[in-house]
């Protein structure tokens, strides 16, 4: 619970069910209570499955549910606003949000985050890190037993970005499963978190990690200074966090507001500047946002687009088939 900071009793709450880690949440939630002083916020730090669950058993049972949801899982909370379970947010900068990031005014991507190579950098002093997908096979392939089991990616059955990350990569790459395939070669071990590979690559068990939440890579690239990044130049995928208004949210107008603030230029620079999180918004410039980004890299970046194209692979047939065709690449040697 974040108290009003006007000690107000009876004040109105804010409930937000989140996938962000409490501690990077905090400086958002200050700067919303700051512009709104009679507002207490409980914020609820779940898995990005137990926020679907958890807002579609709460209105199917008739109760009220989180004001806002904000969520990594993309797919999850397209599916949401598209079974009738989030509620349309027509917001100042709702016309001025970037076509791919607003679906119906209703789900809208919040941050702008690259999947990344991540290195080793004491490993890399007589050679430059891979920087494509080709030179990823390369790599693998010359330096054979001494890369064999310090490769790193996630478990795309345990990780739901790892899976979005891979079925992107499908849709990029039309020979992905030569990356697939040289990685399982060279031993590659597989975690769910980002955490779990970056530590290996920080401290040199690892040289390399493949398709890393680039916000997670620059967090601890700022705090260890072997950590390297590469943002592969021939395609980099852009995920994103997406928030929406439940359609049973208790409070629907705080759900608005604290979507407005995030979506605003004050909210979006504490993103950028304090969560180390990329911003999405075109009013925001400046390090760590889309706008240089895009300046920078132009085509390069694929953004994946909120829309109905998301839902896909929650088709199980689906998702069993690409997991079945990844497994079984891995073990291709």
């Amino acid at each position: 619970m974040f108290p009003a900071l006007s000690g107000k009793q009876n004040a109105a709450v804010l409930t937000v069910y989140s996938s962000l880690d409490e501690g990077l949440a905090k400086p958002m939630i200050a700067g919303f209570q700051a512009a709104n002083p009679d507002v207490a916020v409980a914020y609820e730090d779940m898995l990005t499955g137990e926020i679907y669950d958890r807002i579609v058993r709460e209105t199917d049972a008739g109760k009220k549910t989180a004001d806002f949801a904000f969520s990594s899982a993309m797919d999850l909370q397209v599916k949401l606003a598209n079974d009738g379970y989030a509620q349309a947010s027509d917001l100042p900068m709702s016309g001025r949000w970037p076509q791919w990031a607003n679906w119906r005014n209703t789900v809208y991507a919040l941050t702008f985050e690259p999947a990344v190579f991540v290195y080793h950098k004491p490993s890399f002093k007589n050679e430059a890190p891979p920087a494509s997908r080709a030179e990823f096979i390369e790599f693998l392939q010359k330096h054979g037993d001494s890369v064999h089991g310090r490769i790193g990616t996630y478990d795309i059955e345990r990780s739901g970005v790892g899976f979005l990350f891979m079925s992107r990569d499908q849709e990029q790459f039309g020979d992905i499963w030569s990356v697939v395939r040289a990685m399982g070669a060279a031993g590659v071990k597989l975690y769910s978190t980002s955490g779990a590979i970056l530590e290996r690559v920080a401290d040199g068990r690892f040289l390399l990690g493949y398709n890393i939440v680039g916000s997670y890579a620059a967090d601890w690239a700022s705090r260890y200074p072997n950590v390297g990044i590469v943002l592969p130049k021939d395609y980099t995928v852009v995920m994103s966090r997406i928030g929406l208004v439940p359609q049973a949210a208790a409070n629907a107008d705080l759900g608005k507001r604290y979507l407005e603030f995030f979506m605003s230029k004050e909210g979006q620079t504490i993103m950028a500047r304090e969560l180390q999180i990329p911003a999405v918004s075109p009013e925001v410039a400046g390090n760590n946002t889309a706008t240089t980004m895009r300046e920078m890299l132009g085509g390069q970046l694929k953004p994946v687009p909120v829309s109905l194209g998301l839902m896909v692979y929650l088709d199980q047939v689906k998702r069993a088939r690409l997991i079945s065709k990844w497994n079984e690449e891995l073990r291709h040697q």
